[in-house]
């Protein structure tokens, strides 16, 4: 096989998981998360772990990257790469095929292309600068920079969280550049695209299931656990909803409703961004989401292989 990394990529709810655990599964490979929130312990069901989707055939496929942070702590990109960086070796070291998956697009493209990665320090005077704009304002701001000065611009529906990525966008404009320390990869993308009605029914149906079982609980045990309220709303979509609704900010229907569409938007966010990666080199080999599991995991295979 000509490629060393398969990567599955694409919007929230296309299945992307299964079809990775299957094509691992196949080939002799492990799962490598690319998704910036499965990284929490005890983010269960608002980030979708699914981890039973990775038992195929009575045999459990490896996964890495899910489960290596605290709840409430911020885990950045820089620390992605660098752990990205570890497990990559063990695989190689190992001759398993490391198959990456996910829909955070900035933690994949910055392994694709090698982004040069530091620390970023906070910029106090920018932060002082922006603390009083809205949420459009500062998605305006963030959107002025270059796309490969950008931190992740999908899920920007906190202050907390945009602000940061000007700050990074910032940090970056100057201090740019490719990682000689990440190796360099051949790789394989396959993305799952599904039409925007298909997309919307799934989101929504997903979000009543991940309701009934259990996801506001789960978020009032974090709660409980003591991580304070605004560290879950920092991670935004569904941790930030539920937590306004359980902290008395939001009744119940409005909650529902507006992460529903906030949901929405990210999956739409998320679309634009692998456009992007596309107007920026790297090819991606899209399928139809629309088919059976089993059609999508022969498809990505006829294209591995081929």
């Amino acid at each position: 096989m000509k490629y060393d990394i398969v990567t599955i990529l694409g919007p929230t709810a296309t299945g992307k998981t299964a079809l990775a655990a299957n094509i691992a599964h196949r080939l002799g490979g492990e799962i490598i998360s690319a998704d910036s929130r499965q990284i929490y312990r005890g983010m269960d069901i608002g980030t979708g772990k699914d981890l039973d989707e990775y038992e195929i055939d009575g045999e459990i496929v490896p996964f890495h990257l899910i489960d290596i942070a605290d709840a409430g702590s911020r885990y950045n990109l820089f620390e992605y790469q660098r752990d990205f960086t570890a497990v990559l070796a063990d695989l190689r070291s190992r001759g398993k095929l490391p198959v990456l998956c996910g829909g955070s697009g900035l933690y994949i493209e910055a392994i694709l292309d090698r982004y040069k990665m530091v620390e970023v320090p906070v910029n106090s005077a920018l932060r002082k600068k922006l603390e009083n704009k809205d949420i459009g304002q500062l998605e305006k701001i963030l959107r002025s920079y270059p796309e490969h000065h950008m931190h992740n611009k999908t899920d920007l529906d906190t202050p907390q969280r945009a602000i940061r990525a000007i700050e990074i966008a910032e940090y970056y404009s100057k201090h740019g550049g490719r990682d000689s320390s990440v190796p360099p990869l051949n790789p394989v993308i396959i993305g799952i695209a599904i039409d925007r009605d298909t997309r919307r029914k799934r989101i929504t149906d997903r979000l009543h299931a991940r309701l009934k079982e259990g996801m506001i609980d789960e978020v009032r045990g974090l709660l409980d656990s003591g991580i304070k309220p605004e560290d879950l709303i920092y991670y935004g979509l569904e941790y930030r909803y539920i937590t306004l609704y359980l902290t008395g900010q939001m009744e119940y229907p409005d909650m529902v409703s507006s992460l529903e569409t906030a949901i929405h938007q990210f999956a739409k966010r998320q679309m634009t961004w692998f456009r992007g990666m596309e107007r920026r080199g790297f090819k991606i080999h899209w399928i139809n989401g629309d088919k059976k599991l089993p059609e999508r995991i022969e498809e990505a295979l006829a294209i591995i292989q081929g």
